[in-house]
């Protein structure tokens, strides 16, 4: 039976839920964001510089609550808290159009996302053991991804019904946003289990009791304190966290995917359809892939994601027709379920419990801030030597990418 209630335990299951609720209200909004915010005044450049200010925003939080989330060993109150600042966001979006509010409550989205992340991807680690990483990471990501391919599903029927209100689409988004934040009202902490040996290599200063738990109050981490987990990370940790923040540096975003869409002359309504396309692929397949991972290993199936990716990346400037680009964005899904899930469960396989979140964190910190780079760099090289061109270069980095990881995990014994 597919659904192992021991390894999708109750708390696996409503995080995945509340991602799923979530996700339908992010992406409701998503396609429409651009449009909206030039409908109220605001400029290309100012889009650009409040997507970047959000970004940052989200980037650099992931790690220090995450961080945080470890010293107090405790995962809900960040998890909860960040699903509330993303629902209230929501509306709070079409209530003033003032640019100085935008930029608040947009970077308050953002900052939600920064908050919770770390925490809710531990709280996933801490449910279950290494043999099953795979399968509770991609349930939840699949989960996840169907309230992606939901939102803009809604997204195309409102428009259709009422064309061009898109405020009333930042008020409709509340709604799975509150059932979000009621399910969050259900998860419970578990209790932590520390391992004294552990906890002393790992944190010198911190006193533990014999029991093997933390004693006296937590002191709060500086900041910016996450970046020095780097330097006392195990080595595998590092070769696998540098093989994929190099990939991030490839990874542009998927708006220039569907600006490849675009230029090869596919219309809006068959670009936005490729994108529902991918999600459902994305969905449909993570779980199987996280089950398959466990079995032939979740370095093999992060492997084969990133060659899938570069597949992809190389072809989509050649794409003649809309069965060529289903059959891409087919593959394309099938790297994203490959990865994305796989690669959190690789991660907290090489921290130790009571650090999993920092670890988490600081690798969701530095991807966030390499993303920005990641795009800017893929813009510079779309001006420069066309899309064709810029496809290319991100494909064979992925590639090189892909082979260092085979020989790190071949060669440096990194854990499974």
């Amino acid at each position: 039976m597919w659904f192992n209630r021991k390894i999708l335990t109750r708390t696996v299951v409503l995080v995945s839920f509340v991602s799923l609720f979530t996700d339908i209200a992010s992406e409701m909004l998503y396609p429409v964001m651009p449009v909206y915010l030039r409908s109220i005044g605001f400029s290309v450049l100012l889009i650009g510089i409040l997507e970047g200010v959000a970004e940052a925003t989200a980037g650099l939080s992931k790690g220090y609550f995450g961080q945080l989330s470890d010293v107090m060993q405790k995962r809900v109150p960040f998890v909860r808290a960040g699903y509330i600042m993303a629902a209230v966001s929501k509306p709070l979006m079409a209530i003033f159009i003032n640019p100085v509010w935008i930029f608040f409550v947009r970077t308050l989205d953002r900052f939600g996302k920064g908050v919770r992340t770390s925490a809710r991807d531990a709280m996933l680690s801490d449910e279950t053991t290494p043999e099953h990483k795979g399968k509770v990471f991609g349930f939840h990501r699949s989960m996840d991804t169907v309230g992606a391919a939901i939102g803009p599903v809604l997204a195309l029927i409102f428009l259709w019904r009422y064309p061009g209100q898109y405020r009333w689409m930042f008020f409709l988004a509340f709604f799975p946003g509150m059932f979000a934040i009621a399910l969050t009202f259900l998860l419970r902490d578990k209790k932590a289990t520390r391992s004294v040996d552990n906890d002393k290599q790992k944190n010198p200063d911190h006193p533990v009791s014999r029991s093997g738990h933390r004693v006296g109050p937590p002191t709060s981490p500086g900041f910016f304190s996450y970046f020095r987990y780097w330097s006392k990370a195990t080595p595998g940790y590092r070769y696998l966290v540098a093989g994929l923040l190099a990939f991030t540096l490839f990874n542009s975003s998927d708006a220039f995917l569907l600006l490849a869409l675009k230029e090869r002359h596919l219309s809006d309504t068959m670009m936005i359809g490729v994108y529902i396309f991918y999600n459902l692929v994305y969905a449909l397949s993570s779980y199987p892939i996280g089950a398959l991972a466990d079995k032939i290993g979740l370095k093999t199936m992060l492997i084969a994601g990133l060659v899938m990716f570069a597949i992809v990346y190389t072809c989509i400037g050649f794409i003649t027709s809309l069965l060529f680009a289903g059959i891409l964005f087919f593959i394309y899904g099938l790297y994203a379920a490959c990865t994305e899930g796989i690669s959190k469960a690789l991660i907290s396989n090489m921290a130790s419990r009571p650090e999993t979140a920092t670890a988490i964190g600081f690798f969701n910190s530095a991807a966030s801030m390499l993303a920005l780079l990641s795009s800017t760099l893929a813009g510079v090289l779309w001006y420069t030597i066309g899309s064709k061109g810029m496809f290319i270069v991100s494909g064979a980095g992925v590639f090189i990418v892909a082979c260092y990881l085979v020989f790190v995990f071949r060669l440096k014994g990194t854990p499974p």
